[in-house]
C-alpha cells in the first residue's frame, strides 16, 4: 500500500512539480483550443469560405470532446491512465497540425473532430492522475492549480487568437497547440510516475459507450440549435431530445449489467458523489451562461470592444482563481471542506441578484467590479465539486469519476447556455417590440455594435435598454440556478478527507470482472 509518506515525499520534489506541470499544460491545451480559434473565424471564413458551415468549426470539436470524455476516463482506469493520457495528447496534437494544413472547411471541420477526440481525454486525464497520485487531503493546492488555468485560459485565449491570426497567420491558432503539447508529452513522460495497480481483466462496455455518446452528442445538438438554429419545437430540437432522453434510459440497465461500466452505478452510491455531480451540472449552467452574456452588455451597453469586454470580466475570473487558490491551502492545512460549497452557493446567489444593478447607466468600471462576487462563489463551489468527486471515488474508478464531473460540467455549462440564451432573446426582443414595434424589432435583433453608431439616438436608447432586459432575464434565470445548488450543499456530509490515495472502504468488484495480479501496468504506470 501506498503511504502519506510516500506520496508527499515526491510532491515536495522538483521533479514532481515538473510533471504537474506537464500536466496542467495538457488540460490547458483543451481549454484554450476553444477559444482561441474563435477570434480566427472571420479570418478563416475569409480565407476557406464555407459561411454556411462556419458554425461546425466550433461544433465539431465540442461534440467530439463531450462525447469521449468519459470513455477516456474509463480506459485509463482499465489500460493506464498515463499511456491513456499521452495518447490523448498525441491525437490532439495530430488534430492540431491538420487543421492548420486544412485546405476547405469540410477539412477544417473533419480535423476539429479529430482535436476534439483527442481533448476529451486531457481535462479527465490530468485530474485522475493527481487523484490517484494525490491523496484529497494533499491534494488542495494542486486542485486550486487546476481551478487558475480557466481564468487564464478565458482571458489569454481570445487575445492570442487575435494577434496570432493578426501578426502570423490564422493556421498558427492550430500549430502553436504543437510545441505546448510536445513540452507537456516531454514532462509527463519523463517526471510522472504512477504506483502500481491492478488490472482489471472485463470486456470493454461497448454498449455502455455508444449509448452516452448517443445521448451526450443528441443533447449537445439540442443545446447548440433550440432557440437559435431551430425553434425550441421544431422537429431538429424535439428530435435529438428524444433521442437523448431514450439513449439514458436505456444507459442504466445497461450500466448496471456491465463488468466494467463507462460510468459505474456504484459511483453514485455515495451520497457525496452525486451531490457533487449536480453541483457540477448546476455551477456549469451557472457559470457559462454568465460568462458567455455578460460580455453583450460589455459590448452594447458600455460600448467596449470585443477585446476590453473579456478584460472587463478580469473581477469575475480572478474571484474565481482567488477563491480556488485560497480554499486549496486551507483544505490542506485543515481536512475540512464542508463550509466551502455551501459559501460557496450563497456567494454564488447573491453575486449574480447583485449583478441586477446593471442598466443603461451604470460606470463601465462598476459594472465590472459587481462580477467579483458571483467570480468567487463559482471558485468556492468548482473547487468543492472537484474535491468531493475525488475523495468519494475509489482509486481504480478515478477516471469514470472525474469524467463524470467534466462531463456534467460541460452538459449543463451547453444546456445553459440554451436556455437561458433563449430567455436573453426573447426579453432583448419583446423589449425592442414594446419601443419601436414588431418591424423595427425584428431588424435590430440582428444589429452588432458596431452597428449602433449607424443608429438614431431613440433606437441605440431602445437596444441598449433591451439588451440590458435580456442580461436581467440570464442573470434571474442563474440566480436561480444558484439557489438550488446552495440547498443542495446543505445536503453535503462532513465526512474526513482521505490522507492516503488507497480506498477507506473496500471496493466493490464488478460481478464478472478478474483482477489480475499487481503490478505496473506497462511503462506507462511506471
Amino acid at each position: 500500500m501506498t503511504t502519506l509518506t510516500d506520496v508527499t515525499a515526491p510532491a515536495r520534489s522538483r521533479s514532481f512539480h515538473l510533471g504537474v506541470f506537464g500536466l496542467l499544460l495538457g488540460m490547458f491545451l483543451a481549454m484554450l483550443d476553444g477559444l482561441i480559434v474563435g477570434t480566427a473565424l472571420p479570418t478563416i471564413i475569409g480565407d476557406l469560405g464555407g459561411l454556411d458551415h462556419l458554425s461546425w468549426v466550433v461544433t465539431a470539436y465540442m461534440l467530439a470532446g463531450a462525447a469521449t470524455t468519459p470513455v477516456w476516463g474509463k480506459l485509463g482506469d482499465l489500460y493506464g491512465r498515463k499511456a491513456t493520457f499521452v495518447t490523448a495528447i498525441t491525437i490532439f496534437l495530430a488534430g492540431s497540425m491538420l487543421a492548420g494544413l486544412a485546405r476547405d472547411m469540410p477539412q477544417l471541420i473533419a480535423f476539429r473532430a479529430v482535436q476534439g477526440l483527442g481533448a476529451g481525454g486531457l481535462m479527465v486525464g490530468a485530474i485522475a492522475i493527481i487523484g490517484v497520485l494525490v491523496p484529497p487531503r494533499d491534494s488542495g493546492r494542486l486542485q486550486s492549480m487546476i481551478g487558475a488555468i480557466m481564468p487564464v485560459a478565458y482571458v489569454g485565449g481570445p487575445l492570442l487568437g487575435g494577434l496570432l491570426t493578426d501578426r502570423l497567420s490564422w493556421r498558427w491558432t492550430f500549430y502553436a497547440n504543437v510545441p505546448v503539447g510536445a513540452l507537456a508529452l516531454l514532462l509527463i513522460a519523463t517526471r510522472i510516475h504512477l504506483p502500481p495497480v491492478e488490472r482489471v481483466k472485463a470486456p470493454i462496455d461497448y454498449a455502455g459507450a455508444a449509448l452516452l455518446t448517443v445521448a451526450v452528442l443528441a443533447l449537445t445538438l439540442v443545446a447548440g440549435w433550440g432557440g437559435t438554429a431551430h425553434p425550441w419545437t421544431s422537429p431538429q430540437v424535439l428530435g435529438p431530445a428524444a433521442v437523448g432522453v431514450l439513449a439514458l434510459a436505456a444507459l442504466v440497465p445497461v450500466e448496471r449489467r456491465a463488468a466494467e461500466p463507462i460510468i459505474p452505478p456504484r459511483l453514485f452510491g455515495d451520497r457525496d458523489f452525486t451531490l457533487a455531480q449536480i453541483l457540477s451540472f448546476l455551477a456549469g449552467a451557472m457559470m457559462l451562461s454568465v460568462v458567455n452574456y455578460l460580455p453583450q452588455y460589455m459590448q452594447y451597453v458600455r460600448q467596449a470592444s470585443p477585446a476590453a469586454s473579456g478584460m472587463l470580466l478580469l473581477p469575475l475570473m480572478f474571484g474565481m482563481l482567488g477563491a480556488q487558490t485560497l480554499t486549496g491551502h486551507v483544505i490542506s492545512r485543515n481536512g475540512r471542506y464542508r463550509m466551502y460549497p455551501i459559501l460557496g452557493g450563497a456567494l454564488m446567489t447573491a453575486g449574480t441578484l447583485l449583478l441586477l444593478l446593471l442598466d443603461t447607466e451604470t460606470g463601465t468600471a462598476t459594472a465590472s467590479a459587481l462580477t467579483a462576487l458571483a467570480g468567487i462563489g463559482i471558485g468556492l463551489v468548482m473547487q468543492s465539486t472537484l474535491l468531493l468527486t475525488i475523495n468519494s471515488a475509489d482509486p481504480r474508478d478515478m477516471g469514470a469519476a472525474t469524467a463524470t464531473v467534466t462531463l456534467l460540467r460541460t452538459i449543463g455549462g451547453s444546456l445553459g447556455i440554451a436556455l437561458l440564451g433563449a430567455l436573453y432573446a426573447a426579453r432583448m426582443h419583446a423589449g425592442l417590440t414594446d419601443r419601436l414595434g414588431p418591424a423595427q424589432a425584428d431588424r435590430l435583433s440582428a444589429v452588432t455594435p458596431a452597428m449602433l453608431d449607424d443608429l438614431s439616438a431613440s433606437a441605440r436608447e431602445a437596444v441598449r435598454s433591451a439588451v440590458t432586459s435580456g442580461l436581467h432575464g440570464v442573470l434571474l434565470g442563474a440566480a436561480a440556478l444558484s439557489a438550488l445548488a446552495f440547498g443542495v450543499t446543505w445536503l453535503i456530509r462532513a465526512a474526513p478527507l482521505r490522507t492516503d490515495p488507497s480506498p477507506t472502504r473496500p471496493t466493490r468488484q464488478a460481478h464478472t470482472s478478474a483482477p489480475g495480479p499487481s503490478s505496473p501496468t506497462g511503462a506507462d504506470e511506471a
